[in-house]
């Protein structure tokens, strides 16, 4: 059974429609993206997902239970790291076992262990503005977790990054998803960043946005440093562009 179901979704705004019989799966330490142009509707997929749009039609499915328009099981991470600057990074990462009531003494302490397994050894008491950019995504990654401790939507977490940074950051968060056992889907609109660190790809294209195509990608993550330099790494970037091409025709 997949962990994470979305069937037959279908959303609106103001009468148009934005998503049109969405069906996608995730499985169990599973990473898939979701990949297409700006405004195919990705980040209102993952607003459905997460609770906070309610489709017209269709469901959404957590581990076989109904979760559809019901925010607070799903974590969702938005491009910019949103960590509050008056806050330290032990407080940010905490701020999820707030909400859930926890008092400030026993959340710190529940969130001292992660620290060392994100990388983030030495910041607890620094503030945002005293870390680099991967290191805030990184803390942000971490509160992101400890919201909901097994499944993780992140759209397009590494766009702000530079070229070297990313990539650490890619091998960084493989890691880290092996080591927690974390599921994930991403949006991205690097088609190179969807095939190095994806198990699948979902083509969302058109207006209103459909999943047009799955592509499975073959090697076991994570994959070598020259894989994107490889005969097989070109040929799923063409497959990739003719689809989405043939997709805004």
């Amino acid at each position: 059974m997949a962990e994470l179901k979305v069937s037959n979704v279908s959303k609106s705004f103001d009468g148009v429609k934005i998503l049109e019989d969405i069906t996608i799966e995730l499985h169990d330490q599973e990473l898939v993206c979701l990949l297409g142009v700006s405004g195919g509707g990705k980040t209102t997929l993952f607003n459905v997902i997460s609770g906070l749009e309610k489709p017209e039609e269709g469901h959404v499915f957590l581990d076989g239970k109904e979760i559809t328009g019901c925010p607070g099981n799903v974590s969702y991470m938005l491009q910019k790291d949103m960590l509050l600057p008056y806050r330290t990074i032990e407080d940010n990462a905490a701020l999820p076992l707030l909400i859930k009531g926890e008092k400030k003494k026993a959340a710190r302490e529940k969130v001292q262990p992660y620290f060392q397994e994100f990388g983030l050894e030495g910041t607890q008491k620094k503030y945002p503005s005293q870390l680099s950019g991967g290191m805030r995504q990184r803390a942000a990654l971490l509160r992101t977790y400890l919201f909901s401790r097994k499944l993780a939507l992140l759209d397009e977490p590494f766009s702000a990054l530079d070229t070297l940074t990313k990539r650490a950051m890619h091998e960084w968060y493989l890691q880290v998803m092996e080591q927690i056992h974390l599921s994930t889907i991403f949006i991205t609109h690097d088609i190179d960043e969807a095939i190095v660190l994806s198990d699948r790809i979902y083509l969302l294209t058109g207006k209103p946005g459909r999943i047009t195509g799955e592509i499975r990608i073959q090697e076991p993550r994570p994959r070598p440093g020259n894989f994107n330099l490889t005969e097989g790494f070109l040929e799923y970037k063409r497959r990739i562009l003719e689809h989405l091409d043939a997709g805004q025709e």
